[in-house]
């Protein structure tokens, strides 16, 4: 049997990823220290309850499990929190991402997949965002993830790790199922936002900036359906398995959709109204963020599916509809 460790696996995108893991024949170990994921959520493995800032607790997971490999979630990822209270990140994902890569190495683990963000190109406008764009971050967001990235890439050098890094924006949609879904504490994403406002769960949708230098005004985002996401990492895993070199990887459709666009694309799924309110902007919030897939599609054969607007806001309705994490 092989254990794949999924740290933080318990939330949005990590427990999608344990669904293709098991039903790609592997057993999916959550690692989850519960501030932000669902118990709900664990369906596809066991579970083993932890904080990755502790080493004695890693430790003993690596132990029972002899994992092939990590699949590594676990972060804060508010780019708006991230500006005001930048020492939280890099000691939440930077510091626990350390203490995880070092307690794998010592367990002779090293197949890492890595989930990282094309935030670590911060606010470059105007261009399809590859593997070979400089990397240039604006916010402790994404100078986190690239710190993670600079640290894969130098334990591979002296320690053998070999990874596989995904970078990309914006993750939306839910399993196809309505197994699991997204839910957050505060919600933050666009889609589900979106989805409260139309259900009369919150009083409105806000859009922070209107004055933006895009087509409508509004932000410009890449978006890519959960369940494609996943399957890339399944895709970057048996890369790794294979004996094939580290690699980083954008996912991402190419398209760029606008506030309003996605807006106007609910309108068409749902047949509801989404009342809107006007804000301002957000500090650390670009433009339009664009990213290409070329690599992946190339070398690892990935197809995304389900990436079109009308499928990610149908399946995440469903979701929304169907079932929900209780508070």
């Amino acid at each position: 049997m092989k254990h794949v460790l999924v740290t933080g696996g318990a939330g949005y995108i990590g427990s999608h990823a344990c669904k293709a893991l098991a039903a790609a024949g592997y057993v999916p170990v959550c690692f989850d220290n519960f501030s932000t994921g669902w118990k709900e959520a664990v369906k596809f493995g066991p579970v083993e309850e932890g904080d990755l800032a502790d080493r004695a607790r890693l430790d003993e997971v690596f132990a029972k499990y002899q994992p092939i490999a990590v699949m590594h979630f676990a972060a804060l990822s508010l780019v708006g929190e991230s500006m005001k209270d930048p020492a939280k990140y890099w000691r939440a994902n930077v510091n626990c991402a350390l203490n995880l890569i070092e307690a794998a190495v010592d367990a002779d683990c090293r197949n890492f997949v890595f989930s990282s963000t094309c935030a670590t190109y911060g606010d470059q406008d105007g261009v399809v965002l590859d593997e070979n764009t400089e990397q240039r971050p604006i916010n402790a967001y994404g100078g986190s993830k690239r710190a993670i990235e600079d640290m894969l890439r130098d334990f591979g050098a002296s320690h053998g790790m070999n990874s596989v890094i995904f970078r990309y924006f914006n993750v939306a949609g839910a399993d196809p199922d309505a197994e699991v879904g997204e839910q957050h504490i505060p919600e933050t994403h666009l889609i589900p936002l979106m989805l409260d406002a139309i259900a009369g769960k919150r009083p409105a949708l806000t859009v922070f900036g209107s004055d933006y230098a895009t087509r409508d005004g509004t932000c410009i985002r890449d978006y890519v359906h959960v369940s494609d996401l996943v399957d890339a990492h399944v895709l970057g895993l048996k890369w790794l398995e294979d004996g094939k070199p580290s690699r980083v990887f954008c996912l991402g459709s190419g398209n760029g959709f606008s506030v309003r666009e996605v807006i106007d694309a609910s309108r068409a799924v749902t047949n509801r109204d989404v009342p809107i309110v006007e804000g301002d902007r957000r500090p650390g919030d670009a433009a339009s963020l664009v990213s290409g897939s070329k690599r992946a599609t190339e070398e690892l054969g990935w197809q995304p599916k389900r990436s079109d607007l009308s499928t990610m806001i149908s399946d995440a309705w469903r979701w929304h509809q169907a079932k929900e994490y209780e508070y």
